[in-house]
């Protein structure tokens, strides 16, 4: 019953910043690298539930991933810089290390080439990170642990 209440989030970082230099004659010299400001962190969309978020309740998730999942006062960012690229255009996979609330982490992420689009996409584990999942009504309402990155970039044309 307490998943039917809950909502699936869509969050956007307003502030980031990062690099891409891929080198498709060997992907091996290709690197990437990523940061993004904790508390340009907005909710986007909020996808089911049984009532839409009122403006108090995106302020009340906002403040919840400030001071309580993201201390973002004290971790002020979320990074993430490869280690290796491997794959073949239009298909690389970056390995490297992000790190979230001072916590770091290996992490594998599939990286799109179509074009001027770049779109790379990764999962991970709260819990990896020392993050609890939220949760509410005695368990009845929870957030699972796993959550999905996906970044979209267009580059210039050549």
């Amino acid at each position: 019953m307490g998943a039917k209440l809950a909502h699936d989030l869509v969050l956007t970082a307003t502030r980031w910043n990062g690099s891409l230099n891929v080198d498709a004659d060997n992907p091996a010299a290709s690197s990437a690298d990523l940061t993004i400001d904790a508390r340009s962190i907005e909710i986007v969309e909020a996808v089911g539930g049984v009532m839409s978020l009122s403006d108090k309740d995106r302020k009340k998730i906002a403040k919840n991933m400030e001071d309580d999942v993201l201390l973002s006062n004290k971790f002020p960012t979320l990074t993430f810089v490869s280690s290796s690229v491997a794959g073949a255009e239009p298909n690389f996979t970056a390995a490297g290390t992000m790190t979230i609330v001072g916590t770091s982490r290996p992490v594998n992420v599939a990286i799109n080439v179509n074009g001027t689009t770049v779109t790379a996409k990764a999962t991970i584990s709260q819990k990896d990170f020392g993050i609890k999942p939220f949760s509410a009504m005695m368990g009845a309402i929870k957030l699972r642990d796993d959550v999905d990155f996906e970044l979209t970039v267009t580059l210039p044309s050549a």
